[in-house]
């Protein structure tokens, strides 16, 4: 990658992070929770996106950026009320420049005059500028550029701003500026003309003009120099104080003069090619780098093997003598310490909020209700919480699915909601918090519910359930995610393809989560997904077969015991079952399903775990003892050597042995599950498999 490939990758990396911020804030500002500052981390972000645009030449995206700045510093300035038919105009322009962002990404242009109309209204709005008074009236002391109390005395600064002649090609205007200045307090303006040349030879996109400015405000010279925070590496720059009354200069700290290097905004710096420090809506205080995600996955694979060191150290170290070892076997037991903290912090790095997925939902819920001509509102909450960067990228999918599923099937039409007695306006909320060591994403709305007697219907056409069955609410619920099931009748480009449901539940398996949904008729839906926090480590329980040794994820076990005689009872062409508390639970022989030798086959000998899995409920897996439980490593299986039905990955023990990590899920949907299976050869896994 060249220097000016990677200074584009950058600068489309941060516009993302910038639009997630202005959506955030337009999040806000609908739901009532905004304030001044708002307004003003929406006019950064989208400064910032047009700065970068101009340098790399995006005049499409710079133009409608423009226009879109204009109407924000009118906002800003009080001079537009932010009335509920502008901010609809702030969403629906950020939904344009989120599109111009993605053509210049992918080189593809959008068709010509497509933001035309908005265009046109961003035009009207800022014509129509007239003071207003509320959400954005001008307040020097929350809009982030004044810091003083009120009621601090007021000192003269000046200011010599000289632009450097490309200025103007990066987007930036001087009179943005000097606005920002005179919301800090009085502000004198004298333009220097010197370097302005004649018009044989002058370059009308070139800056020529310098300004002196003189600034009386009681707010500290660190706030006249954030006015500057985007023309920082574009400019010269010099703030210092004047000279009191009485002609002695003011001996405070802040009274010193600002280098221009102190002139930094908080949020993406100008140049593409620098680091990002980044903060949520810009804010100071939480200054980050941007690391290559290769990086950082290489850097998790070396704690991964250090974790694999530690536990064959572990292992040979627990077969000294005690007596003779105590200072290396101390040893042993700190560095398993730290090295769990190491792993901890690593992980962490890895891990990222899910508001990266979870502000694009907004904008999908506005454009499907408005094709179905419905009115919906999302509430979103949660975007804070934390998961691995894996896990959130493959996220999108199941939740458009959930969404478009609730819209299209979930959410009656407004007349329908007010023959009913409900509002109108429905509502859908996405919301997501950790519960127990794992995540859990909630998509519910207040629609019809599933109706549950045409699922029911359906699936009995359809040869899926027989017709003299009596399922259950919760079984006919499930129906739902049968692969092709749908029960509309009218394919539609949002439904009825009989494609979403089951992608949602393969795709939430695959990550080693799950599903489950919750229906009332009449008051709405409610689909639940419960994920891991990272796929890299897993803590599991080790369990021996034989010579063999399994890991059984430990988010799967519910308990785990050695069944008396009386409670295993055969069932005819299903295999064993055992009674637990008034329920039974099939069997399942670990040693029969991966034909493993020299197993305990009475499972009174050996061990039951009982395992939740998806589709089959409980299961019980018969075992010769429990290792142990412990934190693993997990290698992909399928990368390495190929899919094996019921594992969902590897690890390498502490003897240096493979274990395979049980996929319970796919364990109980194989062909052999609930009966002994005819012999077959042993799957031919290699002696030593080296797993990358």
């Amino acid at each position: 990658m060249t220097s000016f490939d990677h200074l584009k990758t950058t600068y489309f990396e941060e516009c993302a992070e910038l639009l997630e911020v202005t959506y955030t804030q337009l999040g806000a500002i609908e739901d009532g929770r905004a304030d001044a500052e708002s307004v003003h981390a929406i006019f950064r972000a989208i400064h910032s996106i047009k700065g970068g645009g101009g340098a790399f030449g995006f005049e499409r995206l710079v133009a409608f950026a423009h226009a879109f700045e204009t109407v924000l510093d009118l906002l800003r300035d009080g001079r537009l009320d932010l009335a509920p038919p502008v901010a609809a105009l702030l969403l629906r322009s950020t939904d344009a420049l989120s599109d111009l962002v993605a053509a210049a990404r992918t080189g593809e242009d959008k068709p010509l005059g497509a933001e035309d109309d908005l265009l046109a209204a961003l035009h009207a709005a800022a014509a129509s500028d007239a003071p207003a008074p509320g959400l954005c009236r001008p307040d020097p002391a929350s809009s982030g550029l004044a810091t003083m109390a009120d009621g601090a005395p007021a000192r003269r600064y000046r200011i010599r701003f000289v632009p450097h002649a490309g200025l103007f090609r990066s987007a930036n205007e001087p009179l943005l500026i000097i606005r920002d200045l005179k919301r800090l307090g009085r502000v004198d303006v004298e333009a220097d003309l010197s370097r302005l040349p004649g018009l044989a030879v002058i370059d009308p996109e070139a800056a020529y003009l310098a300004w002196t400015l003189h600034v009386e405000t009681g707010a500290p010279a660190a706030a006249l120099a954030q006015a500057f925070e985007f023309v920082a590496d574009d400019c010269e720059l010099l703030i210092e104080p004047e000279p009191d009354l009485s002609g002695i200069a003011s001996a405070s700290p802040e009274a010193e003069p600002v280098p221009l290097a102190a002139v930094r905004r908080p949020g993406v710096s100008s140049d593409p090619a620098a680091p990002a420090a980044t903060t949520d809506g810009g804010a100071a205080g939480h200054p980050s780098i941007r690391v290559d995600v290769d990086r950082v996955d290489r850097l998790v694979n070396l704690v991964g093997e250090l974790v694999i060191n530690q536990a064959m150290l572990v292992q040979l170290g627990s077969a000294l003598p005690p007596d003779l070892c105590a200072g290396l076997l101390n040893g042993l037991e700190t560095m398993s310490q730290h090295l769990r903290e190491l792993q901890d912090g690593v992980m962490a790095i890895r891990a990222q909020p899910v508001r990266s997925v979870f502000s694009r939902m907004p904008r999908l819920v506005r454009e499907v209700s408005a094709q179905l001509g419905k009115d919906v509102r999302l509430i979103v909450s949660g975007e804070g919480t934390e998961i691995d960067k894996t896990v959130i990228e493959q996220l999108a999918d199941p939740l458009i699915h959930l969404l478009r599923n609730a819209l299209d099937h979930g959410i009656e039409p407004p007349e329908e909601r007010e023959a009913l007695g409900k509002p109108r306006q429905g509502t859908i909320h996405l919301g997501a918090a950790h519960r127990g060591g794992r995540i859990v994403i909630e998509v519910a709305d207040d629609g019809a519910g599933i109706a549950r007697a045409k699922v029911l219907a359906r699936a009995r056409s359809r040869g899926l359930v027989a017709a003299d069955a009596t399922p259950t609410e919760e079984e006919i619920d499930n129906l739902i995610f049968l692969p092709g099931f749908s029960t509309v009748e009218v394919v539609s480009d949002i439904s009825g393809r009989g494609v979403g449901m089951d992608v949602v539940k393969r795709n939430i398996q695959a990550l080693g989560g799950r599903i489950a949904v919750e229906s009332r008729a009449g008051a709405g839906s409610r689909f639940l997904l419960s994920l891991p926090l990272t796929l890299a480590i897993l803590d599991g329980m080790a369990v021996a077969v034989g010579r063999e040794s399994y890991i059984i994820p430990l988010a799967n076990i519910m308990e785990s015991l050695r069944p008396k005689r009386q409670n295993i009872h055969p069932v005819v062409g299903r295999g064993d079952v055992i009674a637990i508390r008034g329920d039974y639970v099939p069997l399942v022989y670990l040693h029969q399903r991966f034909l493993v030798p020299g197993a305990v086959t009475d499972p009174c000998e050996g061990i039951v775990v009982i395992v939740e899995s998806e589709g089959a409920g409980r299961i019980g897996l018969v075992v010769d003892e429990l290792l142990g439980q412990q934190q693993v490593v997990v290698k992909s299986l399928d990368a390495n050597y190929g899919a094996v039905d019921g594992v969902g990955g590897a690890t390498i023990l502490g003897d240096g042995r493979v274990a395979l990590i049980l996929d319970v899920n796919r364990l109980q949907e194989a062909p052999a599950l609930f009966r002994s299976p005819e012999p077959r050869p042993a799957p031919a896994f290699p002696a030593t498999p080296q797993l990358q």
